[in-house]
Order: C-alpha cells, then sequence, then structure tokens
C-alpha cells in the first residue's frame, strides 16, 4: 500500500516540478537531439581547418567561423562595411543538414539591400571582415544567429550555413 501511495503521489506531483522548468529550459531540452546534431556538425567542420574562427572586439563571447571563396588580394583596399552601412549582398542560407531556408537569388536581381544595424550577429560580425567584392561561406552557430527563436524553416539551436558576397556598400561614408 504504501509503495503504490508513493508512486501515486510522485505520478502526482512531477508535472507540477516539470512546470518549475523556464521555456528557455523547456526549449533546451525539446531540442536536444537538434542542438546536439547543429553542435556536432560545426566542430567537424571547424575541425577541417577550412574555416577561420573569428571573435568581434565588441564581444568575444560569439563568433562566426569564415572560408574566403575569392582571392582577397583582389579586394584589397576596397571598402569594408560600418556597422550602421547599408550592404547590397548576393547570397544563400542553408541549415546544417543542407535545408534551404533563404536567398537572395529569389530575387528578381539577386541582390539584397540590407541594413546591418538589423542583421543577425553573426552577419555584423562577417561584413566587418569582408570587402566589397568578397565571397565567403560563414557558419553561423546559434548564439550568434536566432539563438532558441524559431524564425521561418529556422529551428531554435540551429547553426546556419551561409554563402555570401559583398557586391556593394551604397551611401558610404565616414564619420
Amino acid at each position: 500500500m504504501k509503495k503504490t501511495l508513493t508512486f501515486l503521489l510522485g505520478a502526482l506531483l512531477l508535472p507540477a516540478f516539470s512546470s518549475c522548468l523556464s521555456e528557455e529550459e523547456k526549449l533546451w531540452n525539446d531540442y536536444e537531439d537538434w542542438r546536439n546534431a547543429n553542435d556536432s556538425w560545426l566542430s567537424e567542420q571547424v575541425v577541417s581547418g577550412k574555416y577561420q574562427k573569428v571573435v568581434p572586439a565588441w564581444n568575444q563571447d560569439i563568433s562566426v567561423n569564415m572560408r574566403w571563396l575569392n582571392d582577397r588580394s583582389k579586394t584589397e583596399g576596397n571598402l569594408t562595411p560600418l556597422y550602421t552601412s547599408t550592404v547590397d549582398v548576393k547570397y544563400k542560407g542553408w541549415l546544417y543538414d543542407g535545408t534551404p531556408f533563404d536567398s537572395s537569388y529569389l530575387q528578381t536581381d539577386s541582390i539584397a539591400t540590407l541594413k546591418l544595424t538589423g542583421l543577425i550577429a553573426g552577419w555584423v560580425i562577417a561584413m566587418e571582415q569582408m570587402r566589397v567584392g568578397d565571397r565567403v561561406e560563414v557558419l553561423v552557430p546559434y548564439e550568434a544567429a536566432y539563438g532558441s527563436s524559431s524564425v521561418g524553416k529556422i529551428l531554435p539551436y540551429s547553426v546556419l550555413r551561409f554563402e555570401m558576397e559583398l557586391r556593394d556598400i551604397p551611401a558610404y561614408e565616414i564619420k
């Protein structure tokens, strides 16, 4: 009888304790397999040695991994965007498993005009390293992307992979 009573009491209290988890903790637990798969894939890519880790001076807790797809000597001396810049870029974005989620190539001229202040931290970090004419592949850990948020096809804790080309910085000005 005591065992049955203990079991019933435990069964009744378990939901009460689990409801004490914050939304963030629930998401962390619910997306554990997805998060682990993303983290493992990112680690494999970084270990490959193809990418350079870039940590911004303005936040030492986040980073991206970049690989240049062009000869940087050919863009030497070209403009680099400021945080307040608007940029013209061509890009494609995929989840770690190859699922596409966004692309400027879906637009008529395939060039997107974007204000850096409205982009995820991973894009800002990458753009700060680029010069007009550079093409890069960027791996953005979830901490520098959407974190625990879900946006369209992007699930919480998603590592994002982009191919980006900085085409222009319209109205560039130095203040």
